[in-house]
């Protein structure tokens, strides 16, 4: 199987949709001689936060010399992003012949009368096979959707983290707030500690699901505390405290300024502490060094072009809208905004709008690169209630464009979809580059 022909095989599986379930991918783990259980595992779920949760562990463990996977999804641009080594996207050639080798154990099942996996499932037991292939010895798994039912769930992991949780994916969650946060909870392991970002009610479900699996549990604001002390350029200094593990004042820069990742850096910091307890090669000197260089591209992201300023974030539910909100009013309070926004159809909409949208902002609206985008006109009748000025460009390239033209003197925001801000951030950068290279050529000539 070439890479083409691996791109075209999970297009065929993504016609099947979403289905729930772990049978289908224990027997296709099984028939790959279950490779998730050859090196050692951490389990991220939440409804936001987890991805930058699951990059900052996963570049910690890293740095602190631990050969280390990292399963994410979904992707800004490539596939090959979802699978990553010591920081490292997978090769096209590798990802062919893991989907090659995933691809042959699910027809076997089919040729046994059993039900095909899904794409994700595929892409799920591909990244453990390429984890084993790699022989990580940590393997960072983010979930993909809920946790309890989730494909990624036949992991029995070292410690697992469970970020906020809000209601999103209701449909498939349980239909209440306290049905998501049991989803969320179905991660838990016996005897596994967690640590979570969790506060009210969604919390009372962790912990009561913690103490039925007799598993340690650490939550923000009562087990362990975190606190910005200071901003510095481009980034901040925080502090957390882990009492139960003997960590007070313990100090670290973060390169990634917006106020909401105070909050996932020190799940991640708590997590590295906890696992420390149990593995003495987790050095948090390493994580401190790992923490102060961090990226975590499209998650409030600034990727300014000369004087222009910009942000990409994937903000894509009620609760990623807030957080953007919240930095966009920290940073760049007393400026004009100018939002390109794409969002897709089964989302919260109006609460999102709601939440991020003022008044006096312009909108360019466009369309994300999904069979479930939003349409461009339907999207633009909402923003329309709530911006001064909105209007529509379904092509993307155009619609940044426009929106560029309109941003001078304004912040420009693109967000509303990872399916969205992936191209644009490819484009973003593209100007960028050609940019730099009329100006060096520029100063060549003289």
């Amino acid at each position: 199987m070439t890479y083409q022909q691996a791109l075209e095989y999970l297009a065929s599986l993504n016609t099947f949709g979403m289905r729930l379930g772990l049978s289908r991918v224990r027997r296709l783990a099984e028939l790959l001689g279950n490779p998730q259980e050859s090196y050692r595992t951490i389990h991220v779920t939440g409804t936001n936060g987890k991805g930058s949760v699951s990059a900052l562990t996963a570049a910690a463990l890293s740095a602190s010399g631990l050969r280390t996977g990292l399963f994410t999804s979904p992707h800004l641009v490539y596939y090959n992003e979802r699978m990553r080594v010591d920081g490292a996207d997978i090769s096209d050639v590798d990802f062919a012949r893991m989907l090659s080798r995933t691809r042959e154990a699910a027809e076997q099942m089919k040729r046994g009368g059993e039900e095909g996996p899904t794409q994700f499932e595929v892409l799920t037991a591909a990244a453990f096979l390429y984890f084993a292939e790699k022989k990580v010895d940590y393997a960072v798994i983010e979930v993909g959707l809920g946790g309890l039912l989730d494909s990624t769930n036949i992991i029995t992991p070292v410690v697992s983290a469970i970020t906020n949780v809000t209601l999103e994916h209701a449909d498939v969650c349980g239909g209440t707030l306290e049905g998501v946060a049991k989803h969320k909870a179905g991660v838990i392991k016996e005897g596994i500690p967690v640590v979570t970002a969790a506060q009210g009610m969604p919390l009372d479900v962790i912990r009561r699901t913690a103490a039925e699996k007799c598993a340690p549990i650490y939550a923000i604001g009562q087990d362990f505390f975190a606190k910005r002390l200071s901003d510095t350029c481009g980034g901040q200094i925080i502090s957390i405290d882990v009492p139960a593990c003997s960590l007070s004042d313990w100090r670290y820069e973060l390169s990634l300024d917006a106020p909401y990742q105070t909050e996932n850096s020190a799940v991640a910091a708590a997590l590295l502490v906890v696992l420390a307890q149990k593995d003495a090669r987790v050095s948090m000197g390493a994580a401190r060094g790992t923490f102060a260089r961090a990226t975590w591209p499209g998650r409030y992201e600034r990727m300014d072009i000369g004087e222009q300023k910009i942000v990409v974030d994937g903000a894509h539910n009620p609760a990623g809208a807030k957080a953007l909100r919240e930095a966009l009013n920290a940073t760049f309070a007393a400026e004009p905004r100018v939002f390109l926004l794409g969002i897709l159809h089964d989302k919260a909409i109006d609460e999102m709008l709601d939440t991020l949208l003022r008044p006096e902002d312009i909108v360019v609206v466009t369309q994300p690169d999904s069979a479930r985008a939003e349409a461009a006109e339907r999207l633009a009748a909402s923003a329309r209630k709530r911006a001064r000025r909105v209007e529509t460009e379904p092509d993307r390239g155009r619609a940044l464009a426009r929106a560029l033209s309109m941003a001078k003197g304004s912040v420009l925001c693109c967000t509303g979809s990872l399916y969205l801000i992936g191209e644009l951030r490819a484009r973003l950068e593209a100007g960028k580059e050609a940019r730099e290279n009329v100006g060096n050529g520029h100063a060549k000539q003289h």
